[in-house]
This record gives structure tokens, C-alpha cells and sequence, in this order.
């Protein structure tokens, strides 16, 4: 069955963690939440859902500003070229739509399919925001209560320096 916000802020409380939710109008990209975010402290994410010709599924957490290379980030985390997996697999395996994508979507994963990665850049923030499964609110907990939170889901946070892409082809 898949988590609601309020299934998300009770694990978050059974494991200790913090956490301060801001309901808002729908936002569905980085740029439509930009005015929003700028009142908010912490560092605010964009997350994409992928998966290779092999299969592999990655959730990928990064900063809202970073540049991401899509067609080199496999020589960094070990994959196939990567692609954007479909909505229905998204919603089957993290029971969140496009445009509610998040890291705490890895709470639907019991599974464990999905690879997740984080950006070195966003995990410099303290707090780190997130939508709470849905797009219609931003949930900031800390950097080390959000390394609980991944590690209580079962699976394990690799953080990459996304900007070695950008060095690399500079």
C-alpha cells in the first residue's frame, strides 16, 4: 500500500526524526516553486527517476541549481546510459506522479529496486527540503535527520559530486 503524507510524517516520528512541512499551490518543476522557495531556508531539490537498458531503477536527489550531464551520469554511478523511466513504473515502485517525485518517496520502495543518489551539493544544506509525496507541499528535515530517514527505508544514500561531469567536458 502506498504512503500518504501523513504515513510519511508518522515514520518520520516513530524514527525521531524532525521535520516542518509548508503547504503550497501545486509545483511541478524547479522553476515554478523558485519565488515559493526563496522564502524558505535549506537547500531545495530536484529528483529524477531513471533506469538503464539493464534495468537498474536510480532515484537521483540533487540541488535545485546543479547541472546535471544526463548522458555521462552513468560513468559516474556505474550504469547503463541512463533514461527517464516511465510514470506508471514510478508509480508503481515509489507511488508518487511525475512532478511529486522525492527522495521520500524511497518509503514506498519496500522492495528495494530503487538505487537512490544524492547530490554532494545539496547534501551541504542544512535543512534539505522535499515535497512530502505530493507537490502540494515542502517538507525540510536536516541533512543528518535525512541520512536517518534513507537508511530507516532500507536503503542506502550515495552521494556523487556531479560537478566532476562538468570539469570533465569543460
Amino acid at each position: 500500500m502506498t504512503a500518504s503524507p501523513d504515513d510519511l510524517f508518522a515514520f518520520l516520528d516513530k524514527h525521531g526524526i524532525a521535520h516542518h512541512t509548508h503547504w503550497h499551490e501545486a509545483t511541478f518543476t524547479v522553476e515554478e516553486g523558485r519565488d515559493l522557495k526563496a522564502t524558505m531556508p535549506g537547500g531545495h531539490t530536484k529528483n529524477l527517476f531513471m533506469k538503464d537498458k539493464d534495468g537498474a531503477i536510480v532515484l537521483i536527489s540533487a540541488h535545485a541549481d546543479s547541472e546535471l550531464k544526463l548522458n555521462q551520469l552513468h560513468k559516474l554511478i556505474g550504469t547503463r546510459h541512463l533514461s527517464f523511466a516511465s510514470a506508471e513504473l514510478m508509480v508503481d515502485l515509489l507511488g508518487v506522479t511525475p512532478g511529486s517525485v522525492t527522495a521520500f518517496a524511497l518509503i514506498n520502495d519496500k522492495a528495494g529496486k530503487v538505487r537512490f543518489i544524492v547530490d554532494a551539493a545539496l547534501m551541504k544544506h542544512d535543512p534539505i527540503n522535499f515535497h512530502p509525496l505530493i507537490n502540494t507541499g515542502t517538507t525540510a528535515i536536516s541533512r543528518n535527520d535525512f541520512r536517518k530517514f534513507v537508511a530507516a527505508t532500507g536503503h542506502d544514500l550515495t552521494e556523487v559530486d556531479f560537478r566532476t561531469l562538468l570539469d570533465a567536458n569543460a
